[in-house]
C-alpha cells in the first residue's frame, strides 16, 4: 500500500471537506454552483439538501406552495451519478432552482395561487421550464404568489406554511414580500435558493426583487414564451428570471432566450435618463438609496440626462386597468380550457380566497367592467380598444422617442417609491397597489425590457431599496450588460441576519 506524503494526505482531506461540507448559500450563486458541481468540488445532492433545509426552516415566510423534496433529492442524485461517469457538463448542471405557481412543471400542482386550481397538474413542462431542466436545473418547489398573479403586496390568503397568511420578507418577516412572484423573492431574499423563473404584467418580478434585494429582468413582451403559464394579459404578461446575482439573471436568460455570455457594459460609455415623474412619492430610505446611488454611478463615469416625458401618466392610465381587465377573462377562459383543468372561469372565480382579488374578479373580470366615475362601473370594451388602438402606440411611441431624441441607452429610476410596508389585509388594497406599480407599470404597458437591480438597504427601515432601468424594445442583453458593471458599483446585498 502506498504512503501519502502528509501534504497529500492534507489535500485529500480539503478535497473531501470542500465535496462534503454544506455549501454557504448565502454567498453561492447559481453561476459558480454549476461550475463546482461540473468540477466535482460539489455535490447537487448537498446543494439541494442545504435548500431544503433552509426552506423547511423558514415556513413563516410562506415562499411554497410545494416545496418537492424527494423529486428534487431525487433528480440531484441522478446529476452526481451522471458527473461520476463525466462528459459534457450543462449551464445549470443540478443546480436548484424555484419557478413561480401560475408556471406548468411536469407533475407538480400549478395552482397560481387559488384553491379552484390545487389539484391542477400538468402533464407538460411548460417552455420556460421546459428550458431550465433541459440546462440541467432542479425544480425544487413551486413558489406562492399573489393570487393569480393579481396584485403587488403577496398576501395570498389561500396557502400558507406559516402561522400567519401572505408571504413574507426575507429581511423582515412582518413586511410584505411584494407580489406576484412574492414566493420567489422571499426564497431568493432568504438565500434557500440562487434563481428562480416568475412572471410579469405590471411589475411582478421587479417589485418583489426590489423589496427582497434580487435582481430581476422584464424582458421584452414576446422573447419568452408564454404557453403553460396561468395568465392575466397575453399583452403585458411575460416570464421573467429572478436571481440573487447579476450574472445569474445573465445565465437564466441565456438559458431561455439564448445568445453568446455577455460582459460587462463600459460606464464611460452609458448614458442614463431621469424623468421628474418616477421621482415622485418617494419616502425617505428610497429617496436617499437612489440619491446615493445616482452619485456613485455618476462616479464611475455614467452620464445622467434629465428629459421631459409629457403624458406619461396619462397614456399609462388609458392602458393598465382597460388592457389588464378585458383581457384577464378571455385569457383565462381559453387557459382553462386548453391546459386541461377541467373548471371553468366561474368556478375559479367563485373559489378565490383573497377578498381583493375576488373582489376584482367579481366587480371587473367577470362582468367584464371598469371602475367609471362616482364608483360606476363601465362597460370594459371600448377602453381596451381604445387602448390598443390610439394609447398604447402612442406610449411605444414617447418611449422610442425619448431613448432617440436623448440618445439614451436606458432610463433610471426607484423601482418602487418605498420599502416593504407591514404585512397584513389592508397591504392589498387599492392605494398601495397603484403606488407600488407606479414606476413598473409603463414599461410594462409598452412591452419594453426593465431591469431591477438592488442597491442598498434602507438607513432607517434595514430593508431592500431597488432601482431599474428600462430600455428600448429588444435592448434585453444589454440591460443585463449594464446591470453586470452596475452590481460592481453598487456591491450585493448581505444576507438577512439570522
Amino acid at each position: 500500500m502506498p504512503i501519502l506524503r502528509p501534504t497529500l494526505l492534507a489535500s485529500a482531506a480539503a478535497l473531501s471537506l470542500s465535496v462534503h461540507a454544506a455549501p454557504d448559500l448565502d454567498t453561492l450563486t447559481a453561476t459558480q454552483a454549476a461550475a463546482d458541481i461540473c468540477a466535482g468540488r460539489l455535490t447537487s445532492e448537498a446543494l439541494v439538501s442545504a435548500a431544503i433545509e433552509r426552506a423547511k426552516a423558514r415556513p413563516d415566510l410562506n415562499a411554497f406552495i410545494t416545496l418537492d423534496e424527494a423529486g428534487a433529492m431525487k433528480a440531484a442524485r441522478v446529476v452526481d451519478a451522471a458527473r461520476k461517469r463525466g462528459g459534457k457538463c450543462k449551464p445549470l448542471e443540478g443546480v436548484p432552482v424555484v419557478v413561480k405557481d401560475n408556471i406548468g412543471v411536469a407533475g407538480l400542482p400549478a395552482t397560481a395561487g387559488t384553491p379552484a386550481l390545487k389539484d391542477y397538474v400538468p402533464k407538460a413542462d411548460a417552455p420556460v421550464a421546459a428550458k431550465l431542466r433541459a440546462a440541467g436545473a432542479i425544480v425544487l418547489g413551486k413558489t406562492n404568489l399573489h393570487e393569480l398573479a393579481f396584485g403587488i403586496s403577496g398576501y395570498n390568503t389561500a396557502f400558507k406554511t406559516g402561522a400567519e397568511p401572505g408571504v413574507r420578507n426575507a429581511y423582515d418577516a412582518t413586511k410584505i414580500a411584494g407580489g406576484s412572484s412574492s414566493g420567489n423573492g422571499a426564497a431568493l431574499g432568504a438565500r434557500i435558493v440562487s434563481i428562480g423563473v416568475g412572471t410579469d404584467t405590471g411589475g411582478s418580478v421587479r417589485i418583489p426583487c426590489a423589496l427582497n434585494g434580487c435582481a430581476a429582468l422584464r424582458p421584452t413582451v414576446g422573447r419568452y414564451s408564454q404557453k403553460g403559464i396561468a395568465p392575466i394579459s397575453h399583452t403585458r404578461d411575460t416570464a421573467g428570471p429572478m436571481a440573487v446575482a447579476m450574472a445569474d439573471v445573465a445565465l437564466l436568460d441565456r438559458v431561455i432566450a439564448g445568445g453568446r455570455p455577455l460582459e460587462a457594459a463600459d460606464l464611460h460609455k452609458l448614458r442614463l435618463g431621469v424623468t421628474p415623474s418616477m421621482l415622485a412619492n418617494l419616502d425617505p430610505d428610497t429617496q436617499a438609496a437612489y440619491d446615493g446611488a445616482v452619485a456613485k454611478m455618476k462616479a464611475a463615469g455614467v452620464t445622467i440626462v434629465d428629459v421631459e416625458m409629457p403624458k406619461l401618466a396619462d397614456l399609462n392610465g388609458a392602458i393598465g386597468f382597460p388592457v389588464a381587465l378585458y383581457e384577464a377573462y378571455d385569457d383565462m377562459v381559453k387557459f382553462l380550457a386548453t391546459t386541461g383543468t377541467g373548471i371553468t372561469i366561474a368556478d375559479l372565480a367563485r373559489q378565490i380566497s383573497s377578498p381583493d382579488v375576488k373582489a376584482t374578479y367579481d366587480a371587473f373580470v367577470i362582468p367584464r367592467k371598469l371602475p367609471g366615475p362616482d364608483n360606476t362601473v363601465v362597460d370594459a370594451r371600448p377602453a381596451y380598444e381604445a387602448a390598443m388602438k390610439t394609447a398604447r402606440p402612442a406610449l411605444q411611441k414617447l418611449y422610442k422617442e425619448t431613448f432617440a431624441r436623448h440618445k439614451l441607452d436606458a432610463l433610471v429610476f426607484p423601482t418602487v417609491p418605498k420599502v416593504a410596508i407591514a404585512a397584513n389585509p389592508e397591504s392589498s388594497s387599492l392605494a398601495n397597489f397603484v403606488a407600488y406599480i407606479q414606476n413598473t407599470d409603463p414599461g410594462s404597458n409598452a412591452g419594453i425590457p426593465g431591469l431591477q437591480i438592488p442597491i442598498a438597504l434602507g438607513a432607517s427601515s434595514k430593508l431592500p431599496v431597488g432601482l431599474e432601468l428600462d430600455g428600448p424594445a429588444g435592448s434585453d442583453r444589454k440591460l443585463i450588460a449594464i446591470g453586470l458593471a452596475l452590481e460592481d458599483v453598487f456591491g450585493r446585498l448581505p444576507a438577512p441576519k439570522r
